[in-house]
């Protein structure tokens, strides 16, 4: 799964999710439950239950609620959770580079696969989980589903970040999750195209060779004017700090830049696809 998120949906376990498990588990035996009496009570299965107790699993928002009236947490919970990972399910690859990302002063990105995930809506990714192999439970798509939308805060949290997309033409002509869902999605892409911090624009399916055919990329430069790059493929992710690598990367992000539609024909090449679809 693109975008650094793993296959499985669970987390590497973190100090804070360890330690939140151990608070749910020792109030759990406080009340002289067992897992399999506990987990219908929050309405999640055992193994779930088991998973936020080993602290691999990024409890849901409803899971704590429902844990805090069962077990009578006296606000414990609730207040232990509100410390947590705000990426759950995030790889452990891409986990310094999402760090980076919420300080960037820049921030590139290229992508010939899907819409990047900072610009999907919730119908376009919710289809990706749900078609994602192997299959994820209903909780593992929604845990992933809010660390995606949560990432997306940075579009809104940073507005003096600069944003630059190019996102090939067939990747938006692709109807993921149906025709009216790709709709919302290209006018959400209008929509953040008209910010003054974020450029969007398509590389048209006319142009027969650019510089980005080597595949997918990201670039940003930090508050110290250090530039950094991130290429990921199906299970893996490279962090690339040469700055010798990351000059080649941004020398073939410049040249798509002008490969690709103005921001101008690239706003009107969506509002007609939005139109058509």
């Amino acid at each position: 799964m693109t975008d650094g998120y793993t296959g499985g949906g669970e987390p590497e376990a973190s100090d804070s999710l360890k330690s939140f498990g151990e608070v749910v588990k020792t109030l759990r035996k406080r009340a002289r439950l067992t897992q399999e009496e506990f987990a219908p009570r929050v309405r999640y299965s055992v193994p779930t239950v088991a998973s936020i107790e080993q602290g691999r699993r990024f409890p849901p928002a409803d899971f704590v609620e429902r844990a805090e009236d069962v077990l009578d947490g006296l606000g414990v919970l609730r207040a232990a959770s509100k410390h947590l990972s705000r990426q759950p399910g995030l790889a452990s690859w891409f986990r310094q580079w999402a760090k980076l990302e919420t300080e960037a002063l820049n921030l590139y990105t290229y992508e010939c696969r899907l819409v990047p995930g900072l610009l999907q809506t919730e119908a376009y990714a919710r289809e990706l989980f749900n078609e994602q192999r192997p299959p994820l439970g209903d909780d593992q798509i929604e845990a992933q589903l809010a660390a995606r939308l949560e990432r997306q805060r940075l579009l809104t949290d940073r507005p003096n970040t600069a944003y630059s997309f190019i996102v090939e033409q067939h990747v938006l002509e692709r109807p993921t999750g149906g025709v009216q869902a790709m709709r919302e999605q290209v006018a959400h892409l209008i929509d953040l195209g008209e910010r003054r911090n974020l450029e969007v624009q398509i590389m048209p399916r006319t142009r027969g060779h650019h510089a980005g055919l080597g595949g997918p990329m990201r670039l940003l430069e930090t508050p110290g004017n250090q530039w950094f790059a991130y290429c990921e493929g199906q299970e893996s992710g490279q962090f690339i700090r040469d700055p010798k690598v990351v000059s080649i990367l941004q020398m073939r992000y410049a040249r798509m830049r002008s490969q690709a539609l103005t921001l101008e024909d690239s706003l009107s090449l969506l509002r007609r696809m939005r139109g058509a679809t």
